[in-house]
C-alpha cells in the first residue's frame, strides 16, 4: 500500500489541477492529461502488474470512444461538440481506472454535469447556458472511491 500512495497523490493532484484548470479555461491541456495517463500505466506496472492490461484496454477504450464521439460530430454539424482535452482525459482516467470503470466515469460526470446545470439554471437563470462547468475531476474521484472499496 506505501508504495501506491505517491501515486494516489499524483492522481488526486493531477486531477484537482485539472478540475481547476478546466474550470477556468475551458482547457485540459496535454502537459496535464499526458502524464496523468502514463501515471496510470505506470502505476499498475509497479503496485498492481496483473491489471496492466486492463489499464492499458482501459486508456484504449477511453481515447476511441470520446475519440468516435469527437469526430463523428464535428464531421455532422462542423463545430467542437466535445473537446479533444476530454478525450485525453477520458483515456488517463481509463488507465488509473481499468477499462471496466469507463461506463461508470462517463455516467457520474454525466449526472453530476445535469445536477450541476440544474443548480445553476435555477441559481443564474438562462446566464447558465453560457459557459458550461466541469465535472471530469469529480466523476474520476467517485470513481477512485468505487475502486478502493
Amino acid at each position: 500500500m506505501f508504495a501506491a500512495l505517491p501515486f494516489l497523490i499524483f492522481y488526486a493532484s493531477f486531477s484537482l489541477l485539472l478540475g481547476i484548470y478546466d474550470a477556468r479555461t475551458g482547457l485540459l491541456p496535454d502537459r496535464f492529461t499526458c502524464p496523468l495517463l502514463w501515471g496510470g500505466l505506470l502505476y499498475h506496472q509497479i503496485c498492481l502488474p496483473e491489471r496492466l492490461p486492463d489499464a492499458l484496454w482501459g486508456a484504449i477504450a477511453g481515447y476511441s470512444g470520446f475519440a468516435l464521439i469527437y469526430w463523428s460530430y464535428r464531421l455532422r454539424y462542423q463545430k467542437e461538440g466535445l473537446g479533444y482535452g476530454d478525450v485525453k482525459y477520458l483515456a488517463a482516467l481509463g488507465a488509473w481506472h481499468c477499462w471496466e470503470s469507463l461506463p461508470l466515469l462517463v455516467f457520474l460526470a454525466a449526472m453530476l454535469a445535469c445536477g450541476g446545470f440544474g443548480v445553476a439554471l435555477l441559481v443564474r437563470g438562462k446566464s447558465a447556458l453560457i459557459k458550461p462547468a466541469t465535472f471530469w475531476a469529480m466523476a474520476g474521484g467517485g470513481g477512485f472511491h468505487n475502486r478502493l472499496e
